[in-house]
């Protein structure tokens, strides 16, 4: 039997994080290459972008095209909220804008890795993927941007800042990265990939879906599974599903069209879904 996943990444979304992770761990390596260029390691480092300044260049260009790709993800999110309902759109469970409640589920989780509470009912995204997020993505990409615009183009930047600030960009710069690395190979990597339900790898963010009894265990998508029955069926991606005789099913969309008798399938498959509802917030 096939096992049913929940969706949980879009295309977009995935192509983007590969973009993120491509780009990031070149100007990570770039980054110390020349940080560390009086090491043997960092002169071994520097020899992969062919040397001291090819890595000055790599370093540039690919931070252009980050900051870039930064714009094409704001343009991005500004398709995906809903206008109409703004503000109290982004305040709903599939929202990565931090809420109070998130605060609530911190204090709580921590309990429970004490063994003194239950683990929280947590919505579409937990807390530290938000922090992930909003930190990495937003404050990351504001800092590090910011300065490395400031040191790339130095005789543009003293026009604005004076002399010395090059010296506070270029350390702000190195102690944000250092931070960024040490956030991503050690909580990020521990929290998506180390765990147990996860060891050794999460492809969650790869495949686009999750599995269902993966996220029923990990106490995750509780909430929205509550409060969101009419768009569960959506997320729901049974490889190889085949619908009775009177629907037929758009292969490229995974839609089911109404044709005959599908009322009675519609009618049909909202007790199968109310039925795994159940299941997952029990």
């Amino acid at each position: 039997m096939e096992k049913i996943r929940l969706k949980r990444f879009n295309t977009v979304e995935r192509i983007s994080h590969v973009v993120l992770i491509i780009t990031f761990l070149t100007q990570g390596a770039s980054g110390l290459a020349r940080m560390y260029i009086q090491t043997a390691w960092g002169k071994g480092l520097a020899r992969v972008f062919g040397g001291y300044e090819s890595a000055l260049v790599v370093h540039k260009y690919v931070g252009l095209f980050m900051i870039l790709a930064f714009l094409l993800h704001l343009v991005y999110l500004a398709f995906r909220i809903r206008w109409r309902t703004f503000p109290s759109s982004l305040m709903g469970p599939d929202s990565m804008f931090p809420q109070p409640h998130d605060v609530k589920d911190f204090f709580q989780h921590v309990a429970w890795f004490l063994g003194k509470g239950s683990h929280p009912r947590l919505d579409r995204w937990g807390y530290w993927e938000k922090v992930d997020y909003l930190g990495a993505v937003f404050w990351g990409m504001m800092v590090m941007g910011t300065t490395g615009l400031i040191l790339a183009f130095p005789l543009i930047s003293t026009r604005i800042i004076p002399g010395w600030g090059l010296n506070i960009a270029l350390w702000v710069h190195r102690i944000e990265g250092m931070l960024a690395m040490g956030h991503v190979f050690i909580i990020h990597f521990t929290v998506a990939h180390l765990r147990r339900q996860n060891f050794p790898m999460d492809r969650t963010m790869f495949e686009g879906s999750a599995d269902l009894e993966t996220v029923r265990d990990l106490s995750t998508h509780r909430r929205v599974a509550q409060q969101h029955e009419n768009h569960l069926v959506a997320m729901l991606l049974r490889p190889g599903m085949e619908p009775p005789s009177e629907t037929r099913t758009d292969k490229k969309e995974g839609n089911v069209e109404r044709v005959g008798g599908a009322r009675r399938f519609r009618k049909s498959l909202g007790l199968s879904v109310n039925r795994m509802i159940r299941t997952i917030i029990r």
